[in-house]
């Protein structure tokens, strides 16, 4: 089995979270599009009287954004590859305990925008640490908790890269094209091996397809959360 089915295989057990609620989490490399994607999904949700929990890794606790604000700070531009895996883990630990968990148990639908995959796609291709590595230490962070779906947003680094030129470029988007592209060789093996669980949209479609696009997917789940979409 490949880095990645093993990675998958791990991922795959019992069925999502195992609660009332559900976790969407969205996927893709630098200027895929998905934080826009969330932006109308959410809209969306919420035209409808519905009232999902948005939250974003890193951060989406207190504590998460701080360590964001380190890992993405050009500043930081000596942070060494293993730094930035266990503080990717670290704010996932909390992500999941505080907010997370809390959520799902209450029944709420939670919207993700990242998450464990992308360390997977981050720091195990990217950064060439090796999807095993992640797998240990995401499985501390996640204690068995698995998304219900993944959305992954994808389309060619070059043109996602682009997108983003008018921004001014965090510690992550000014890397070099090839670590870009491990990312997304990344992202496309994860999407094969675990099939059952991701959903590729394709990035270079406009907003409304997407959010098109995403809404199928969603209803695909047949959850009483997403009744009516």
């Amino acid at each position: 089995m490949s880095a990645a089915g093993e990675h998958a295989s791990a991922l795959r057990g019992g069925g999502g979270t195992g609660g009332p609620g559900l976790l969407i989490t969205f996927e893709g490399p630098e200027g895929s599009g998905k934080s826009t994607l969330i932006v109308s999904l959410t809209a969306h949700l919420r035209a409808l009287g519905r009232d999902p929990v948005i939250v974003r890794e890193p951060g989406g606790t207190a504590i998460g954004e701080r360590i964001r604000a380190i890992l993405l700070d050009p500043a930081s531009v000596s942070m060494t590859a293993e730094t930035e895996l266990l503080l990717m883990v670290a704010s996932r630990a909390q992500l999941v305990r505080e907010t997370i968990r809390p959520a799902l148990a209450a029944g709420r639908l939670v919207l993700c925008d990242r998450f464990a995959d992308a360390s997977v796609a981050y720091q195990g291709y990217g950064r060439e640490l090796g999807p095993e590595l992640v797998d240990r230490l995401n499985a501390v962070a996640l204690d068995g908790l698995r998304p219900d779906l993944t959305l992954l947003c994808l389309l060619p680094p070059e043109q996602g890269l682009a997108r983003i030129g008018g921004r001014a470029p965090d510690r992550l988007d000014a890397e070099r094209l090839e670590f870009h592209q491990r990312v997304h060789a990344g992202y496309r093996a994860l999407a094969a091996e675990a099939a059952w669980r991701f959903r590729v949209l394709d990035a270079a479609a406009s907003p409304g397809q997407m959010l098109a696009s995403a809404l199928e997917q969603l209803r695909g789940l047949e959850h009483s959360l997403l009744t009516g979409l």
